[in-house]
């Protein structure tokens, strides 16, 4: 039966934006470029930096899990990448296991408190799913704020040590501590990646597009909501464990509505629903800060601001999402020629 109501979903509703009619050798290609580029980073950026763009990349990707494929918007997911940014360093700090153990063992913890809050959040829809969401952000930043001989308060958690396996990368050591959690990042993209190409995938975006059809199809959509909530909660808490061990604290600005204001802005401006859009919105908003950082201006919100309004305006679904959509007219317009002719 499940796999009929798939099929049924198949025929009917429309594809997700990242399954197109591109030619797979073209999204082979596209994959390997992009590796490229993940690779080489490092050797063009400040390794820290290129670390913080990474895990903000993957940071949007989560949130684009939802915003993009489902038709959620949660401003509130700090509380996960947070969470396991503290849950992380604990771990690091009191068990002196490595930190991908460490990583791994936050994103757990996020996964579980997305748990009850998807559980009552996805009850509702629209604007009023995301004010659950920021409620529910708001009160894990209260608690850590004043759960001060864990968290250390508004000092944070600091000292977190980069434990690999035996080996101690200490802070000089960033550009080695790039390659030993790159992997950790790109497994978090592979399962995003595997989460929106597959049955799985399209029964949310037929969610996203049509719930009342989904529902009449036999789809439980609170169930299938929840699910991809904690999937998406648990790539937060990848992110933001990564992000916590590359700095070496954690701080009460990492659960800040602000964070969860900043990740929503750099998916929009990648581009919703194509998952390729949170890396090119990471990299463009953490160069841009870091540039603007490091010239010593003070109006730093003021700049970044109107470039992201100029962005939005000109680029109506996000640099990424105008881009494929550039690529694919091209595509249709040169078939259409070769028909033709």
């Amino acid at each position: 039966m499940s796999s009929q109501l798939v099929s049924k979903v198949d025929v009917d509703l429309p594809d997700a934006p990242s399954i197109t009619a591109h030619r797979p050798y073209l999204r082979r290609v596209g994959m390997a470029v992009g590796l490229v580029v993940v690779l080489a980073l490092p050797w063009f950026v400040y390794p820290p930096v290129a670390m913080d763009i990474a895990a903000w990349a993957l940071f949007a990707i989560s949130v684009d899990l939802l915003l993009g494929y489902t038709g959620l918007l949660s401003f509130g997911h700090a509380a996960f990448w947070g969470t396991s940014a503290y849950t992380t360093g604990l771990i690091a700090i009191h068990a002196g296991v490595p930190f991908p153990v460490a990583v791994v063992g936050g994103a757990v913890c996020a996964m579980i408190l997305a748990v009850p809050t998807g559980y009552l959040a996805v009850r509702r829809t629209g604007i009023y799913f995301a004010m659950v969401t920021l409620a529910f952000a708001q009160m894990i930043y209260f608690i850590a704020n004043q759960w001060r001989s864990v968290t250390g308060g508004e000092n944070g958690l600091q000292g977190i040590p980069k434990a690999f396996f035996g080996i101690e990368l200490v802070e000089t050591e960033s550009f080695y501590f790039y390659y030993a959690a790159l992997p950790i990042i790109l497994i978090g993209v592979a399962i995003a990646w595997r989460t929106v190409n597959s049955p799985f995938g399209r029964v949310l975006v037929a969610i996203r597009d049509n719930p009342a059809r989904a529902r009449a199809l036999g789809y439980d959509v609170e169930r299938y909501k929840i699910m991809v909530f904690v999937i998406s909660a648990g790539l937060a808490g990848l992110a933001g464990g990564v992000f916590s061990a590359s700095h070496g604290f954690a701080s009460l600005q990492e659960l800040i509505w602000t964070t969860s204001g900043k990740v929503v802005l750099i998916t929009v401006l990648g581009g919703i629903g194509t998952l390729w859009g949170g890396p090119v919105g990471a990299a463009l908003v953490v160069l841009l800060e870091d540039k603007l950082a490091s010239s010593g201006f003070n109006g730093i919100g003021i700049i970044t601001g109107a470039i992201f309004v100029i962005i939005v305006l000109a680029f109506r679904h996000g640099i990424w999402g105008t881009a494929r959509n550039g690529i694919g007219a091209w595509l249709r317009s040169r078939r259409r020629a070769r028909q033709d002719a």
